[in-house]
């Protein structure tokens, strides 16, 4: 028993430990899975709390498995994880059961589980915390009390300090579409050996009042005139796999013309620069230097917002009009790209080969500066 204990104990503290520090990598990504749970309960005044929300959990979740690690007040934390989990299961199994919810972001963006997937791990959860539950009792503190207390206490501090780093540098490890590395368009196509929807175009006829569906392998052995033609659509027969990593990434002009194949496609290099809220961003030393670099060295630099008119106002007001090229992109696929505001991009084509915060322009300055002039237009 002793052994069977220590074995689940073990397995759960790390478990809680690995997935919180996932987490803790992109706090903002499990804020923007707690905005779409919220969604579709239509309890849209939470969003605005959901950042802190995230990141409260997240703190919670490390000292958690630490704590139960250490077997150090487990007459407490017992009760805190029994209620964590319950709520855990309760939300992976909404997504599951309602299928509103396609992923849980149990484990980040890094190691994706479908709601299924997740439901099934909280499930196994439950059932192994309402068993070391029973056994709290008999369960002793690995450390001595005040050695216990420091370590939770360095793992909280550590926890918080991590997700402040991260929302103002960007993730340590970007698992995300638009990483360094990534290639854009590659990422907006369906991964090769991938399995399209299977669809059967259905027909609906109306006869002596009543509708009636068929496709064309079943049509109905009396058809004839009396059958009064309604409508036809693709009924899905069989759901593939052929998503593509980014699905939402599309660039306009302000007429609105759609301009995403040709900037991506064009040659050399380019920067993007994705704005989020205009109404917090501050044209830096660092950004100046960047634009006079782009313009001498002929790199376009677009500026990339889902607020189109407010950022040009802005882009005219510091004097930059001339030499940035304002596009509209769906806020959803800017919060993908861009975990800060703003995040500056360096592409050469399609490629990613640069990507900085806000925070550290100063590091693109390097790397902008060492590139080969690109031909005048």
């Amino acid at each position: 028993m002793k052994i069977l204990v220590s074995i689940t104990r073990s397995v759960v503290g790390i478990l809680f430990v690995f997935s919180g520090l996932i987490k803790a990598d992109d706090p903002l990504g499990l804020s923007y899975k707690m905005q779409e749970f919220f969604e579709v309960w239509n309890f849209h005044w939470f969003d605005h709390v959901t950042l802190a929300f995230s990141i409260l959990m997240i703190v919670f979740e490390i000292v958690a498995g630490v704590a139960l690690l250490l077997g150090w007040r487990l007459r407490l934390f017992s009760w805190l994880l029994l209620l964590l989990i319950i709520f855990f299961t309760f939300l992976t199994g909404y997504a599951y059961l309602s299928g509103k919810v396609r992923e849980c972001g149990c484990f980040g963006n890094c190691i994706p589980l479908t709601a299924g997937e997740s439901f099934a791990k909280d499930v196994i959860l439950l059932v192994l915390i309402v068993f070391l539950f029973s056994v709290r009792n008999r369960i002793h503190p690995f450390l001595p009390p005040r050695a216990s207390a420091a370590v939770l206490t360095a793992a909280t501090i550590f926890a918080a300090l991590f997700q402040w780093y991260v929302l103002i540098h960007l993730p340590v490890v970007d698992c995300l579409p638009y990483k360094v590395g990534a290639n854009i368009p590659d990422n907006m196509r369906p991964p090769p050996g991938s399995v399209p929807d299977s669809t059967v175009v259905t027909m609906v006829y109306e006869k002596d009042g009543k509708r009636i569906e068929f496709d064309a392998t079943h049509f109905p052995a009396d058809f004839s005139d009396s059958y009064h033609f309604v409508s036809r659509y693709d009924k899905l027969v069989r759901k593939g796999n052929a998503e593509p990593a980014i699905k939402d990434f599309s660039l306009t002009t302000g007429d609105n013309t759609d301009t995403t194949d040709a900037v991506l496609s064009a040659k050399g290099f380019k920067l993007f620069e994705f704005v989020q809220d205009v109404n917090d961003y501050t044209a830096t030393r660092e950004f100046s230097i960047i634009l006079t670099m782009a313009k001498a060295k002929n790199i376009p630099f677009y500026m990339i917002t889902s607020d189109y008119d407010k950022v040009m106002s802005r882009v005219t007001q510091i004097g930059a009009a001339a030499n940035v090229i304002v596009l509209k992109c769906d806020i959803t696929a800017i919060r993908t790209a861009a975990r800060a505001n703003p995040t500056l991009l360096l592409l050469k084509k399609g490629n990613i080969i640069g990507k900085w915060s806000y925070a550290d322009f100063d590091h693109a300055l390097p790397q902008i500066s060492m590139l080969a002039n690109d031909p005048a237009p």
